[in-house]
């Protein structure tokens, strides 16, 4: 049977941290301050909660050093409360674990080899000489191209698609409705009709690669997309071709990648944001949500490029006022002329 029971005192022999009060209480869930219960381990992770401290139902608490005297509740101190709930809340909810086998309706094509310790279930579609590595769980209704390389335990859940000759690598979780290596957006204008560009790249990615449902990853026109190792990326985010996005970088839902964009290593991208094709931005580069990135960012720090909201009236107003900035900005100039004139002259 799964234990689900574990004592402060085993918790922090696996994760570290000070332990106050009695370290042999037991968790079996991690909560929110406010719906935490008894059997559950809540955390501290901002001084604006502090308040509910008080009323919390937990059993125990995670809080920085600065939260030790805060409760008298049973705790681990540590130095970053929010980075220590996330791993005890994986520890306390792991994923499930793969059982071989693949399912009678799968379809599984001439040259395909899939490791013994995989899952493959039903309905699944395996194209002609691709691999599958071991602990993967390939779920319902997948499909998968020909030539296709996946690394190990992969998790790729129900309806994700993978066109041809892509590569993905170790511990990639994919959630429903991802597509991966689909035709980037390659087209050309002949004689008044469009005539289509045939992408020939492939998508590499990277290990410990997580992509959020229904996002798209194009494939490369004529090199590779490629997404480097640890890269996070939310729902609903279209990824264009030759894109180039650096390792362990998180980008949030809703994000508009444009063609052979390069997106540096540990960038943080906020949701709604779009950025334009033949863009390279820095490594260490925070990009406020809804900004529009037009011109390559070459200095790591945060940009942002939001219009504050107002009421509809006000915001009227002030949208007449941008229609004329450039008159604005002119007749500012002109007026610095004349003054400077005058104080020559005086």
């Amino acid at each position: 049977m799964k234990r689900t029971n574990y004592s402060l005192k085993e918790i922090a022999a696996r994760f570290g941290g000070l332990l106050l009060g009695n370290t042999e209480t037991t968790v079996n869930q991690i909560a929110t301050l406010e719906n935490a219960q008894a059997g559950h381990i809540t955390f501290l992770a901002s001084a604006k909660y502090r308040p509910l401290l008080a009323a919390t139902r937990a059993s125990a608490i995670i809080v920085g050093s600065t939260d030790a005297e805060a409760t008298s509740l049973p705790r681990i101190v540590c130095d970053n409360p929010y980075v220590y709930f996330a791993k005890v809340s994986a520890f306390l909810n792991p994923l499930p674990l793969v059982v071989p086998g693949i399912h009678s309706s799968a379809v599984i094509e001439e040259g395909a080899h899939i490791d013994p310790t995989a899952y493959i279930g039903p309905n699944v579609v395996i194209g002609a000489d691709t691999r599958i590595g071991a602990g993967c769980a390939i779920m319902a209704g997948c499909s998968i191209g020909a030539g296709v390389t996946i690394g190990i335990d992969g998790r790729l859940y129900p309806r994700v698609v993978v066109y041809h000759n892509c590569v993905l690598g170790n511990r990639l979780i994919a959630h429903s409705g991802v597509v991966i290596g689909a035709d980037g957006f390659g087209i050309a204008m002949n004689e008044g009709r469009w005539l289509k560009i045939p992408q020939i790249g492939r998508v590499v990615i990277g290990d410990d690669v997580e992509i959020g449902a229904n996002t798209t990853i194009d494939r490369g026109a004529l090199d590779d997309t490629v997404i480097e190792e640890g890269v996070k990326l939310d729902n609903l985010i279209q990824i264009a071709h030759n894109v180039r996005i650096g390792a362990h970088t998180a980008i949030a839902g809703c994000v508009g990648i444009a063609g052979s964009a390069i997106i540096g290593r540990h960038c943080r991208i906020g949701g709604g944001t779009g950025i334009l094709g033949h863009t390279q931005i820095s490594d260490h580069v925070e990009i406020s949500s809804y900004t529009m990135i037009g011109k390559s960012i070459r200095e790591p720090g945060t940009y942002t490029g939001i219009f504050p909201f107002s009421t509809h009236d006000v915001w009227r107003k002030n949208a007449a006022q941008l229609r004329h900035l450039d008159e604005l900005a002119n007749k500012v100039k002109m007026l610095q002329q004349e003054v400077e004139i005058l104080r020559k002259e005086g």
